[in-house]
């Protein structure tokens, strides 16, 4: 065990000598290691702070949530000439299932529609996400009041003129002044503010930023767009209790639509069931593709790496020929100098594996400090990954210049190195 600790050592110091005794040389050949392990790193971190800005946003919204529209929120075996003629989801089919279906914990009923501007005195918030739904919106989304109120019941079935703001536009129209009870121009129409939003960030949302709309009982917006403005997409969303079947919950959601539309049994459902869960089974196929794209890129980076450290221990067995033969004439194992150099080889990895690792540091420091909302991670396990994959390199690049150094006849390597 002692004299592995002192090849090692010695190693290390042989490993040293070559970054100090040809600094550019070794400089360029580390390059591909630091360049290599900088990319993989480099994109894991990045698709882990994707993975954990979508699970922030999912985390607002139950994993079980379902949408029920007219368009799929995903791939799907339908052509497109099917369901493009695909009938709107209606405010009648809302309250069917309100009646209706069991096991349902929440439901609302929302139109999907572009920004609108909102006007108050001579100020306009522009680009807001008008949000119309029923008052279980609220639960559905999992929203939280700064101030006021959200709409009640009676002014959701009334459509009443009242809406509640994100903390964005409350700032925009209103600055430091309560807004609750004023009234703000949306729609051609005068509507009042009874609530506000608390901010929420920028970060991965699913649907419009909370921050940056506007909520408006949906019977407002039908009474002045109708039902079937091609320009709104309405839809349905519900939450089922916890614990009950989804599979068997959605079937049953299914056929009581399939029922009220009077389709046939040889014809397809003319809707789409889109259940946040393989939205989130999307966004996970996706990452996992741009990793594996990723990884292939960096690897040939990593292949140059390799090229580059090969290069240094073949120059460095050919400069320590003597050396070698003089070691293996007092008695110097194969094993010896197989390790000898070996250790040397992945020493070398490792420190343009540490670069790597030290600039993809920099870079979340630096994307942290300018990107807001957004939070650039690097996990003790990508660290220990791109310490291991330096390693590897180091290992496998070195393995044939260990093994025709151990392989030296110590008389051959003497008169070779003289």
């Amino acid at each position: 065990m002692l004299i592995y600790l002192r090849v090692l050592k010695e190693s290390f110091f042989f490993a040293i000598n070559a970054l100090r005794t040809n600094l550019l040389r070794t400089f360029l050949s580390l390059l591909g290691v630091t360049i290599g392990i900088f990319s993989i790193i480099g994109v894991l971190a990045a698709i882990d702070s994707l993975e954990n800005e979508v699970t922030d946003g999912l985390s607002s919204l139950d994993i079980s949530t379902i949408y029920v529209t007219s368009k799929s929120f995903g791939p799907t075996e339908l052509e497109p000439y099917q369901y493009e003629s695909f009938p709107k989801v209606t405010y009648d089919e809302f309250q069917m299932l309100q009646r209706s279906m069991e096991d349902i914990d929440v439901m609302t009923y929302t139109v999907f529609s572009g920004p609108e501007n909102i006007k108050f005195e001579n100020k306009t918030a522009t680009g807001v996400s008008v949000v119309p739904g029923t008052d279980s919106y609220y639960d559905i989304d999992n929203l939280k009041l700064a101030e006021g109120r959200f709409f009640n019941g009676a002014e959701s079935n009334n459509g009443s003129p009242v809406t509640v703001l994100g903390s964005e536009v409350a700032t925009s129209l209103f600055g430091n002044t309560d807004p609750i009870g004023k009234r703000v121009r949306l729609y051609g129409n005068k509507f009042t503010v009874i609530g506000v939003l608390e901010k929420v960030g920028q970060g991965f949302n699913i649907g419009p930023s909370k921050d940056g709309s506007a909520y408006v009982p949906v019977s407002f917006v039908r009474k002045i767009y109708g039902d079937n403005n091609k320009f709104r997409l309405p839809a349905i969303i519900l939450k089922p209790k916890k614990g009950i079947d989804v599979e068997e919950f959605n079937a049953v959601l299914e056929q009581k639509l399939r029922v009220y539309r009077g389709l046939r049994q040889d014809e397809i459902s003319n809707f789409f069931i889109n259940p946040i869960r393989g939205l989130a089974d999307l966004i996970d196929q996706v990452t996992s593709v741009l990793t594996l794209i990723g990884i292939i890129i960096s690897g040939f980076s990593m292949l140059v790496g390799g090229f580059g450290i090969a290069n240094i221990m073949f120059v460095s067995v050919k400069e320590r020929t003597n050396l070698i033969g003089i070691q293996k004439s007092l008695g110097a194992k194969r094993r010896f100098i197989l390790s000898q150099f070996l250790f040397e080889s992945i020493i070398l990895a490792l420190f343009g594996g540490l670069f790597g690792l030290l600039f993809v540091w920099i870079a979340t420091l630096i994307a942290n400090t300018f990107v807001e909302d957004f939070t650039f991670i690097l996990s003790s396990s990508n660290i220990l990954l791109g310490t291991s994959v330096s390693a590897i390199i180091g290992l496998v690049a070195g393995i044939i210049p260990a093994i025709i150094a151990a392989r030296l006849d110590p008389v051959e390597a003497i008169r070779t190195g003289m």
